[in-house]
């Protein structure tokens, strides 16, 4: 299990390739879920946390981007 910390430390590359490759893995246990062959039902809840969180820090990084944006258009126009 990847926690938070070490996602943010990947670079955005890099969490949207781990988001694609947990989205896809999702989407085949749920397949897996619906033929009745889940081996460790745990793992939909486990793969959906961790989209969850690659989505959060990613939501989190566009938004310190916007800010800093807005910054710095309010120091050029008072400067």
């Amino acid at each position: 299990m990847t926690k938070a910390s070490e996602f943010r430390e990947m670079s955005d590359e890099q969490l949207g390739l781990t988001l694609k490759d947990t989205t896809n893995n999702l989407f085949h246990l749920r397949l897996q879920a619906q033929t009745e062959r889940l081996d460790a039902p745990s793992e939909l809840r486990k793969q959906r946390r961790m989209i969850a969180r690659i989505q959060t820090i990613q939501n989190q990084r566009k938004s310190a981007a916007a800010t800093k944006q807005e910054v710095e258009k309010q120091e050029q126009a008072h400067a």
